[in-house]
């Protein structure tokens, strides 16, 4: 019976592993592609509902394909929408809290020890301090030994859930070429850290994870005013070279300044200092091309009757966490409404059409138990009684958001019949993620005011309860995390600007990757390929020399058994080795 030679093993493990490994590689670079990720396609034409399958796929891919033209001989590829939002949610950046070593110290228990055996410990008597110094001893091999190698293996980890979320975020915005960024808060992973944790998670955010992103500049990140320069405009040509596919959105998560009990000067600023301001807006308008349609637009002085305004998409950069009280700042909390306010009193009025408002937050809006994963949840600290956690904004913060910014009402007899303004919610907070109608029942009264109600948006679809003249309502998307243990997920939001209507429509998709352990194992196989191709080459090199390479592996590892069970026999090798 013959045996194969190491090389020879090496060679038929190379075999299979390489497929493998080619296989995985390819799937893990390409995976939007191959799940047929991509922004939502405005229909071709008005009261249809946007492509978001295989069309929307190939109309992507014509934008990547270099041969593309545009005259008679190829189909032209349809306009994507004019402002595409890859929306990311709550990576949530650990660091040093999650290391043992790092607030325990490296084998604390063989310091103790020794303070105990050279007596600068007190005891009462021998007794006391020969067990303690027992206790000691097995804790170093029960806990100190345990802790440095998790704290090796969490190190490793973190080092490569970096990698991970960069992947995502460089692979979707290579493919899915949106027009802007956002992270829907929760950037790292607690609002507890010391200022110079807080500095490393953030470079590591900026330059491994989100690598040549940038913060929105404070000179761009404006408080609402009835007049000021636009921030850009939308449905240019070159997207893919503008600044905002640059630039990151970053909405403040709990775990990035804490919540309404958690809130303090100190870490607003750190935040605004590493990712931008908490409160601000930005406006971009939709130029519209067609002179006939131009003469349709509301112009104090040549139309003053039309009810169109040029179209225009306001985003609202909102920190909810203390909208909800007792606050622990008060002048954080005011100047939170105070913003709120000063986007109200700079909205356009309810009755004229072409405005649409996407607000961007990190906690959701109030929802019953079992609309979402997350019922509500709502605790305070003992010391002060302000808020410590919320799952969700309460019902009545909830009202005044969407009666306020969005200028909804359940009175029919309100300004643009309670209508109110053409929105769309995105935020984080719940992992699971949920996608939900909230609208008011303007024929059922309660007490003199009309009830909110929330159902999700699938259901709400069907039931159609979305687009009815008595049923005001708005979209909320919770984005699922991008965290590893939730996917990998990615949204990917579509808003464009329906000329025949006069309003801005929206629609959602998602693109999840899988699990971290992917990723890993990806890469480790990679890894194992090419060292072993490295060795196969070698051991060919030393073979055309007149090396044994086989011979040489055989007599070590001989070598090493008689090392490790002293001298004794190795079985012999039957027959020859075949090579």
């Amino acid at each position: 019976m013959s045996r194969l030679s190491p090389t020879a093993i090496l060679r038929n493990g190379l075999r299979f592993l390489f497929p493998v490994a080619v296989a995985l590689t390819a799937y893990l670079y390409l995976y939007p592609v191959l799940n047929s990720c991509a922004f939502p396609l405005p229909p071709t034409a008005p009261g249809h509902n946007a492509d978001t399958g295989r069309t929307a796929f190939l109309e992507t891919a014509k934008r990547h394909w270099p041969f593309a033209t545009t005259d008679n001989s190829t189909e032209a590829a349809r306009p994507p929408a004019p402002f595409r939002l890859l929306a990311l949610g709550d990576p949530q950046l650990e660091g040093d809290t999650s290391i043992p070593i790092d607030y325990l110290g490296v084998f604390p228990h063989v310091k103790s020890l020794f303070r105990h055996v050279a007596f600068q410990t007190h005891h009462d008597g021998l007794r006391h301090r020969m067990r303690a110094s027992l206790h000691d001893v097995v804790d170093i091999f029960f806990e100190d030994t345990y802790n440095l190698a998790e704290s090796l293996r969490k190190r490793i980890d973190l080092f490569g859930n970096d990698f991970y979320l960069a992947h995502i975020y460089r692979t979707l915005h290579w493919w899915t070429l949106p027009t802007h960024v956002t992270v829907l808060g929760d950037l790292v992973g607690s609002q507890w850290l010391d200022d110079s944790e807080f500095a490393r998670r953030a470079d590591r955010y900026w330059h491994r994870v989100f690598a040549g992103g940038e913060r929105v500049p404070d000179d761009v990140a404006l408080y609402p005013a009835d007049e000021y320069d636009l921030s850009g405009y939308l449905g240019a040509a070159n997207d893919s070279e503008s600044v905002w596919t640059r630039r990151i959105i970053n909405v403040a998560g709990n775990h990035d300044i804490g919540y309404a009990g958690d809130i303090n000067e100190d870490r607003v600023a750190r935040f605004e200092d590493a990712f931008g301001k908490l409160n601000y807006e930005l406006r971009f308008e939709l130029p519209i091309t067609d002179p006939d349609v131009s003469q349709t637009i509301f112009h104090e002085a040549t139309n003053p009757h039309s009810t169109r305004l040029v179209p225009e998409l306001r985003i609202v950069v909102l920190n909810d966490m203390n909208l909800d009280t007792p606050a622990a700042s008060t002048a954080l909390q005011d100047a939170t409404y105070a913003f709120i306010n000063k986007v109200i009193n700079t909205a356009a009025a309810v009755e004229f059409a072409g405005h649409f408002t996407l607000i961007l937050t990190h906690v959701p809006l109030y929802k019953p138990a079992g609309v979402c994963v997350d019922d509500p949840l709502f605790e305070f600290h003992d010391h002060d009684g302000s808020l410590r956690e919320q799952n969700q904004l309460s019902a009545p913060a909830s009202r005044g958001f969407l009666e306020g910014i969005l200028g909804m009402s359940g009175d029919v007899s309100a300004p643009g019949r309670g209508r109110g303004r053409r929105g769309v919610v995105l935020n984080g907070h719940d992992h699971e993620g949920c996608d939900t109608w909230h609208f008011v029942n303007q024929s059922r009264p309660v007490e003199g005011e009309n009830e909110w109600e929330v159902r999700r948006w699938r259901q709400a679809v069907k039931a159609g309860v979305v687009g009815r003249e008595e049923l005001p309502g708005v979209r909320e998307i919770t984005v699922r995390s991008m965290m590893g243990d939730f996917g990998g997920n990615a949204g990917l939001l579509s808003i464009w600007f329906d000329e025949t209507a006069w309003e801005w429509r929206v629609e959602y998709a998602t693109c999840p990757l899988g699990t971290q352990h992917l990723w890993w194992t990806v890469h480790i196989l990679d890894l194992l390929v090419v060292v072993g191709g490295l060795l196969s080459v070698t051991a060919a090199v030393l073979g055309i020399v007149g090396i044994d390479v086989d011979r040489i592996v055989v007599g070590a590892t001989m070598g090493l058994w008689r090392l490790i069970w002293g001298g004794t026999s190795v079985p012999a090798r039957q027959g020859k080795v075949v090579s």
